[in-house]
Order: C-alpha cells, then structure tokens, then sequence
C-alpha cells in the first residue's frame, strides 16, 4: 500500500464514531495538511446494540448508508491516501464483522478497528497539532459516544493514556433511556463514571499538567452552551458546568433542551456529555478547560502523513518492543533481509504485492525471537502471546494479530489453522508465513557472513528452492532443516522442494 506525499495530493481520514461518522480531506503543502472539506453524518451507532452486543439492522443500514456518502467523496481517491478507523463500538460490537464487510464497499477503501490506547493515542496526536505548542504537559479529554479518552502528554508524545467504557451515546442508553433528566439519574451517572475514573486518578494527578484540553463533539457542545449562555467565556469551568446541570434539571426532558449554541441532534446526549464531564472534572481536580478543534480524525491523517513520510510510529512500536524484549537486533536484520528477499521474487507470483504485505513480513521478521525473552521452549508462542496482547502504538487490531500469527507459525510443526484459512486473506498468511519459516532456517547459523544468491520459483501450493550444491555441503545442519522442513510443509498442503544449483 502506497500513498502520494508530493505537494498538492490528497489525504482523507474517516472516524466511525460511536455517535457520529466523520470524514476530513486536507491536501499536503509544503509537507503540512491543509482541510478542504469536511462531512459529518449522526449514526448513534453506539444506540444500536442490543442483547450479546449485536447491532441491529437498522443500526447497520444507517453506518452503511453515511459510509456510502462519504464513498462517493473519497472511492477514486487512491489506496493508501486514505485510512478509516472504527472504535469503541466496533471493538465492542459481537457482529461488527458484518458491518465492516458492508461498509468497506461502500466507501471504497478497507476499515480497521483500533485499540482503546491506539484511538487515545490517535486522538492526543490530533489534538497537538491544533493547538499552541505550549511547553509543559496537557491533560486530553475526548467523550465520545462510546468511550472516554484520558491522555497526559507533552508536546507530540503522549506519556500516559487511557480508553473508558463511558460514552454519552451509552451512557444515555443506560441512564437517561426514557428522555427523563432527574437528579436521581445525573447521581447514578456520575458515580459510574467515577468509579471508570477511579483506577487512573492517582497516577493522572501524580504526573500533573498545565493545561486541560477538550476535544470530539460533546466537549465541543458543551462549551458552546456555556459560552453563548454567558455561564463561562473561558471554556469549560467547574461553576459553568453546574449551572449547565442545573439548566438541564430545570428541563426535565431531553425534548424540552433548548439553549443557546446547542445542535438539535445533541440535545438527546447533552445530559450523559455532561455527567461524564462532571465526574472527570471532580476526580482529576479540573477547574478550566478549552477546547481543542482538533481530534481523531486530525490524528489520524497526521499518522497517515507521518507513515507517507517514512516516519511511521509502527517502526517505532517494533523497535520499542524489541529493545524492551531484547531481542537480538542483528540476527532480527538478518532473517528480515532474508525473507524481503524472498518476498521479492514471489510476491506477484502469490499474489503477495502491496506495502502493507512487505510490511508485516518485514515486522514480524524483526520480532521472531521475541518470546525468548519468556523461554526457549515454545518460544514463537511466547512471543506470539507478548505481541498479540501488548498496546502496540499504531497498529490496527488486524495488523497486530496479522503479525502475532507469523511470529506463532515461524518454527515447529506448522498450525492446522493455517491449512483451515479461507480466502484471498487466509492463502497469503500461508505465503508469508512459509517465506518466515525459510529465512529463519536460512539464518539459522546466526553467522554474519551473506547467504548465496537463492533462486525461487513458486506456483499456487508449491515453492521450489534454489541454492548452490556446494553451499548446501558446506552447510549440512542447513540442508537437514530444510528437508524436515519439506516433510512438515505436507501437514499443511504445500510442496517445498530444495534443489542444488
């Protein structure tokens, strides 16, 4: 996957928010963004879960229906330009799967679900480039729909993040289901949302900020309100948010929410927005705060832009871990350029083709030897385990498990799964893992020394290995690895052939 990065290209991010959609387009000059358009579509996406966590129908027509729209905007952009990113209500949705097949149609580009830590990550980052570069910490605030993001950090880094089950969307659900607005129900919101507060308040206030910072769509209309009702016009304070409550209480419904600088569609979470809002401010000790225009989606298309830049946080997420792990870093470039040079003569053969591809190959080389660090024995299950489950600072949840799987299947008897994977997606897994297994037993010598030059010819379920017949006497433990290899390889349908040249 490759994207433009010359001046005057395009590059697009769509937010697949638990309330709304969110689509941003912005164009790159002189290597800074530029937004030239914006759509949003309310999908209250978050309302339509049901019993197991399903979402309804209707529910998925309506994120279908929007991603259609924003589709016929961003279909001919071209792959790669643009990235869509799903959150807390497709991490939590048991049929999300069906959705997201819908929806990648419909807007005409793949959609991946984040992590909690990666949309807080995502949402810090947006908000950083909105704002003053002021030295010292913030503290990020984001309400969403679904989930609440805590952030503290400095500068472009975020030092400390957090993902809450708690969002206006599904808070209102829980709490404000019948429209009524009670003091009975503000007091049970507020203590669900202090007891999501409680884990993390220490170490927030611990560490310490300078600045609070709102940002999304609930924080935005909570300081409209108190801005355009005179109740605050320095942001959001403590004072301007009881009188906002109190406001709300004097309404007793949400159909009857009518005050200044308030959207008609966020009169129905208004009063969730501003429970959560409350109970952050009273656990972490806020007093003001502004707001930020800036928010996932810019974070997401200055992560977009950085990757186009060769500046992507995923590199230095596997170098953290292995440096964290110890891995060995010059056997980990050793079985890396080993298997990209396998990659490279296969991969339009096996249909192989695209960045994306080269890319977890390339990840997964440099982390094979991870699970050392837990045992020797079972150790590409080990590190399968600390990848899969470790917070990996720019990665799609489908990435991580992608390259978590390759690391699983890189020695030893190859998995059953991999022969049971269907598909286009299943078939490459095959492909990649395969290319994994013959650099390691290529390398296996840990010598510093150049491999020969190796030939491969390769057809649907069939690789055939060319390397030097001397080389292959020379090398005798080598050679034995590669004919269990041969004998393994059939567990799982596929033909290996190692032959002198």
């Amino acid at each position: 996957m490759t994207a433009p990065a010359a001046t005057g290209h395009s590059l697009a991010a769509v937010d697949l928010g638990s309330n709304s959609f969110h689509l941003v387009i912005a164009r790159v000059l002189g290597g800074e963004l530029s937004v030239v358009d914006r759509l949003r579509e309310s999908v209250r996406l978050a309302g339509g879960l049901g019993p197991g966590d399903r979402l309804s129908e209707e529910s998925i027509d309506r994120a279908v229906t929007a991603l259609g729209l924003f589709g016929q905007r961003v279909g001919h952009m071209p792959a790669g330009s643009v990235r869509a990113v799903g959150t807390s209500t497709l991490r939590k949705a048991s049929n999300a799967g069906e959705l997201l097949q819908r929806a990648r149609t419909a807007l005409g580009h793949p959609i991946e679900v984040v992590s909690g830590r990666e949309e807080a990550r995502l949402i810090y980052l947006g908000v950083a480039h909105s704002i003053a570069d002021h030295p010292g910490r913030r503290l990020v605030i984001d309400i969403g729909g679904g989930s609440t993001e805590c952030i503290i950090g400095e500068r472009f880094e975020p030092l400390l993040a957090d993902s809450l089950d708690m969002g206006c969307v599904r808070y209102t659900a829980r709490f404000f289901a019948d429209g009524d607005i009670s003091k009975a129900a503000f007091a049970q919101a507020e203590t669900a949302a202090g007891l999501e507060l409680q884990p993390m308040e220490r170490r927030y206030r611990r560490i310490g900020w300078e600045h609070a910072v709102g940002s999304s769509g609930t924080v935005e209309s909570i300081a409209a309100v108190l801005h355009e009702t005179g109740w605050s016009r320095t942001g959001i304070t403590a004072p301007g948010l009881d009188k906002l409550k109190k406001a709300l209480l004097q309404a007793g419904k949400a159909t009857r929410v009518q005050l200044p600088g308030l959207r008609p569609d966020r009169a129905a979470v208004l009063a969730a927005g501003v429970a959560i809002l409350s109970a952050v401010f009273e656990a972490l000790h806020i007093q003001r705060m502004t707001v930020s225009e800036g928010a996932m989606r810019e974070g997401v298309l200055y992560d977009l832009l950085g990757r186009i830049r060769h500046e992507d946080m995923r590199d230095r997420t596997i170098a953290a871990l292995g440096e964290r792990w110890h891995v060995d870093v010059e056997q980990a470039g050793r079985v890396e350029r080993t298997a990209l040079q396998l990659w490279k003569q296969v991969h339009k053969s096996w249909d192989l083709a695209g960045e994306d591809r080269r890319q977890l190959l390339a990840w997964a080389a440099r982390l094979h030897e991870v699970g050392l660090a837990v045992a020797y024995s079972g150790y590409h299950k080990h590190g399968a385990y600390l990848v899969a489950e470790s917070d990996m600072a720019g990665f799609s949840r489908d990435e991580q498990q992608a390259v978590a799987e390759l690391i699983r299947g890189h020695r030893r008897k190859p998995s059953p799964s991999l022969k049971q994977r269907q598909g286009p997606a299943g078939e490459a897994t095959l492909r990649m893992t395969i290319l994994l297994r013959l650099a390691v037993l290529l390398e296996r010598s840990r010598s510093s020394k150049p491999l020969p030059t190796l030939g491969v010819e390769v057809d649907k379920q069939s690789l055939v290995l060319r390397v030097p017949q001397r080389w292959l006497a020379e090398h005798p433990l080598t050679f034995a690895d590669l004919q269990r290899e041969r004998e393994d390889l059939v567990d799982v349908g596929f033909d290996l052939q190692i032959k002198g040249k």
